[in-house]
């Protein structure tokens, strides 16, 4: 399978993002291609993601328990295998995929497309787990887990630390607010500070033209997920 040179650029800008360049740019393709997509281009002979999925769960799974081994040698075997099972699952790993917009660099087949796969749970965690197999395959396992460790280890103390494991929030807000409302939510920036190398967002969330949560966050996608967590808290306090 060739690859383009408009897709090489694409897949170049999630290389920037993850700071590490692949030697074999068809395994990265590889990785983002969804078996929807494999299966309208049979006659192409291109391979879908599902094998470097099961890889790819077994490293990111080693991965963490390394890390959890390493770093919370206080906490038992049982503590330490709930807190796992709560990283290495479908909404967190989704969760991580969207933190480096790797929906973006999907191949899906016109009808995945079409019913929103781009940003569905089960198919963000599937080619995140692929992608992590790809890093693997062309690097090393202390490659990969310093990539993993060195863009999600905040999150993972912080979600320890308050018990909140990679939840995403924005999609819990909207599953919440689907329930009762029509409006879409919108996620509006009301200021930035700072300089470009260290900035802070502030992010309003809206409901039919009504702020209903407040945050902020070093980038967009922190300060908009910031912001639903307080609109989630807002609700549930009005509903006590």
């Amino acid at each position: 399978m060739n690859i383009s040179n408009k897709r090489l650029e694409k897949l170049m800008e999630l290389q920037k993002t993850i700071g590490y360049k692949f030697n074999d740019q068809l395994l990265l393709n590889t990785s983002l291609c969804h078996s929807s997509y494999a299966n309208e281009n049979k006659r192409r002979g291109i391979i879908s993601n599902e094998r470097l999925e099961f890889l790819g769960d077994v490293v990111i799974s080693l991965v963490v328990s390394d890390y959890l081994y390493n770093n919370f040698s206080k906490y038992p075997e049982g503590h330490l295998t709930k807190i796992r099972a709560s990283i290495v699952c479908e909404s967190s790993l989704a969760f991580a995929a969207r933190k480096i917009n790797l929906g973006d660099y999907l191949l899906l087949g016109k009808g995945e497309e079409i019913t929103g796969g781009r940003n569905r749970d089960s198919v963000l965690s599937d080619a995140f787990e692929a992608f992590t197999a790809a890093i693997f395959l062309d690097a090393d396992y202390v490659t990969v887990k310093e990539l993993l460790i060195s863009n999600f280890e905040k999150d993972i103390i912080h979600a320890i630390a308050k018990g909140d494991l990679f939840v995403d929030y924005k999609t819990e807000l909207q599953k919440l607010l689907q329930r009762f409302y029509k409006a879409k939510v919108e996620y509006k920036v009301v200021k930035e500070e700072g300089p470009d190398h260290d900035k802070k967002f502030y992010m309003d969330v809206v409901l039919d033209n009504k702020v209903i949560g407040q945050g902020s966050g070093k980038n967009k996608k922190e300060a908009e997920q910031n912001a639903a967590k307080n609109a989630l808290m807002r609700i549930g306090e009005e509903n006590e």
